[in-house]
């Protein structure tokens, strides 16, 4: 029996998981292909939502996802791959364990940049996973329980991107979630004269408008020198006294990809092919956040789900069809938006690569919660025909509007 090992249960894992089961389905060869889905979780998290007040529906437990299909699951760390052996190297509750594959889909994502700041790794928050947005949630709970104290109504925000800044502009719902009540500052740092320098120009003011109808407070030209448990130094030489910092400074790939001997990126990606096959890489299939795709004959795709449950499914689709020796399906995705949730203010919808404004405010939010809710949610119906549909190799059409210009 040849045996497909997917790497990772995020948007890109979970699609190329389902992605494959259906195509073995559809071929009538259950009994020949095994899918085997590797995570550090027993769960699905929707990561984009990390940032929310309500973290209640962000996880999903893989058996309900997995078990309809035939897709078996374990939970492990992945600790090294050898391609030329087709082995991976796993930590798991057992211990140390080799898993061998014949076709390889790695999917193992991305995490946030940490560079080496004193005090960084003991006193900065994150959401960049499921448990660090919870560490994050517990933090601000017990804030809201203590006596009033320097720096305890303070968070500063570090990276002014896309995260940093839903993070910051949900932080006045979640302040008050936790009751950290009356005079409070949420400030956002970044080393980019401008907030959301890679979002465009168009998108700018509207990022501006949103934060100052916020309260939030902008230390832009800024870097930060130490983070304590007291609070964050800049390169100004300003202290701000703040129990709450939280990291959201710039992403990269999976360190993992370094155990491939292909072309990386500078985010360390991966760079595949419009089949999602790395290079120079006999059956090794890489989707998502870790892999780099040209999709409309200019430009990669970027960090985001946008791209990585397409990319998922095609390489699903793909990575079976490459076993039996069918035709494989190239990706291509003509469109690209970005919808930016900026808080109680609204959202920001954009469309293309030059980001063009589409919508804003509640018109843009009522996008970005279909897109958050639904949209980026597997079906919840345990059914397989359900599954099957919603992992069929084609492209969604754009999000839908409200109000547009």
């Amino acid at each position: 029996m040849a045996r497909i090992v997917v790497l990772g249960a995020g948007f890109a894992g979970l699609w190329a998981a389902i992605g494959a089961a259906r195509k073995r389905d559809e071929i009538g060869r259950a009994g020949d292909i095994d899918i085997h889905l590797i995570d550090r979780n027993p769960f699905h998290n929707i990561r984009v939502r990390n940032y929310e007040v309500d973290l209640s529906e962000v996880v999903i437990p893989l058996p309900q996802l997995l078990d309809p299909i035939g897709v078996s699951h374990g939970i492990g760390e992945v600790e090294a791959i050898d391609s030329a052996r087709r082995e991976i190297a796993l930590v798991t509750s057992s211990g140390e364990e080799t898993l061998a594959y014949d076709r390889l889909v790695f999917a193992l994502g991305s995490e946030v940049m940490r560079p080496e700041i004193p005090g960084l790794s003991d006193h900065a928050f994150d959401v960049d996973s499921y448990a660090a947005a919870l560490r994050l949630e517990d933090h601000l709970t017990v804030l809201g329980r203590s006596a009033p104290s320097p720096g305890r109504s303070t968070v500063v925000v570090v990276g002014a991107g896309f995260t940093g800044i839903e993070v910051a502009a949900e932080m006045p719902d979640r302040l008050a979630r936790a009751g950290i009540t009356g005079s409070r500052r949420i400030i956002l740092v970044d080393p980019n004269a401008a907030v959301g320098a890679t979002i465009g120009v168009h998108a700018r003011s509207v990022i501006e408008t949103a934060l100052s109808s916020l309260d939030v407070e902008l230390r832009l030209g800024a870097r930060v020198v130490s983070i304590e448990a007291a609070g964050i130094r800049l390169n100004s030489g300003e202290f701000i006294a703040a129990q709450t910092v939280i990291w959201c400074a710039g992403m990269r790939a999976s360190p993992l990809a370094a155990s491939f001997a292909g072309e990386r990126d500078r985010l360390g990606r991966l760079l595949v092919d419009p089949f999602m096959r790395v290079a120079d890489l006999p059956g090794v299939f890489a989707a998502g956040d870790v892999a780099s795709s040209v999709v409309d004959g200019l430009h990669p795709t970027v960090m985001s789900c946008q791209f990585a449950r397409p990319m998922g499914r095609f390489a699903g689709h793909n990575v079976v069809a490459d076993i039996l020796g069918l035709p494989m399906l190239p990706l291509r995705i003509d469109w690209y938006v970005t919808v930016l949730d900026l808080g109680n203010w609204g959202a920001l919808y954009t469309e293309g690569w030059d980001r063009e404004v589409r919508t804003t405010g509640q018109a843009a939010k009522a996008t970005k919660e279909i897109i958050n809710r639904k949209r980026i949610y597997p079906p919840l119906t345990g059914s397989k025909d359900d599954l099957f549909a919603a992992a069929a190799p084609t492209v969604q059409a754009p999000p839908p509007t409200y109000g547009a210009r």
